[in-house]
């Protein structure tokens, strides 16, 4: 998508972090913004700010683990602007703990924001990309936690993991159309993401003012989101499909790559697949 202006973009999570950065980025390259944000005083603050602005911007209350509650946006989207161009699946949470000590609960809520609003989010707003035939482009979230497995993040890091696999497949999906797919992998970003447990619905245990310090004190040191914006912004115009906010961190990447060849390597050398006859290739 080289040419932006006048398209229209609907982002979830916008009413602060990164969701709110890129919604900044966006209107202010003449993007008409559709806001989705599950706090609906925050999502009010964020739209009037933009609006002040002269941006044209408008808001919807939305929670992505609620199907209904995605198409519904998807809906006012349309009735505000009549199409969509661009769907950034930004929304998202964590919760701490190894696999066996994190809570039913925990696991519930985290995988239903992070992996399933993603899906809500493809399938509500890739048709309508894909309707008018103009092209376009799907932003989904994911972290380093989706690239790498973090220690005591195991929830949090196979929701990331799911928003990568997600992401891989509608890149090859859409190879021969011209809508462009990206998945973002941010490293430390100042974001509200260690009191996220603020939004949690009763189904998961509820709200609470639960906070996760050691997190709080390192996002504190982290990249501006509205930087993240504007990168996002950036790679959608040149259809860059990884878009990572840490170069420093690309150590992190090609260790795991190594340790996954050297399973190859043992597997050349394993005793039970000696004299076995695979045919290998699969077709993609």
């Amino acid at each position: 998508m080289k040419d932006v202006a006048g398209k229209v973009a609907f982002i979830t999570g916008a009413a602060s972090g990164m969701g709110l950065g890129m919604a900044r980025a966006f209107s202010a390259a003449g993007m008409k913004v559709m806001l989705g944000d599950i706090q609906k005083d925050p999502l009010d603050s964020a739209v009037a700010e933009l609006k002040g602005q002269g941006r044209e911007v408008e808001g919807v209350v939305v929670d992505v683990t609620d199907r209904d509650s995605v198409f519904a946006a998807a809906d006012a989207t349309i009735a505000a602007f009549g199409k969509v161009h661009v769907c950034v699946n930004n929304a998202g949470v964590g919760a701490s703990g190894s696999a066996e000590s994190t809570s039913e609960k925990n696991w519930r809520w985290t995988i239903d924001v992070n992996m399933w609003g993603v899906v809500w989010g493809l399938q509500a707003f890739m048709p309508l990309i894909e309707s008018h035939g103009e092209g376009g482009h799907v932003v989904n979230t994911a972290s380093m936690a989706g690239m790498f497995s973090f220690r005591d993040l195991s929830a949090y890091n196979a929701s990331k993991y799911a928003v990568v696999a997600m992401s891989e497949t509608a890149m090859a999906e859409h190879q021969k159309d011209n809508i462009g797919v990206s998945v973002l992998c941010p490293g430390v970003v100042a974001t509200n993401l260690g009191t996220s447990a603020r939004n949690r619905g009763d189904d998961y245990g509820g709200a609470t003012d639960k906070k996760s310090e050691q997190m709080m004190e390192m996002l504190k040191k982290g990249l501006n989101p509205d930087i993240v914006g504007e990168q996002v912004l950036e790679a959608i115009v040149d259809d860059q499909p990884y878009i990572f906010t840490d170069p420093g961190l690309r150590s992190l990447i090609q260790g795991r790559f190594d340790r996954i060849l050297g399973g190859y390597d043992w597997a050349d050398q394993c005793e039970a697949l000696k004299n076995v006859d695979q045919q290998g290739g699969i077709d993609l």
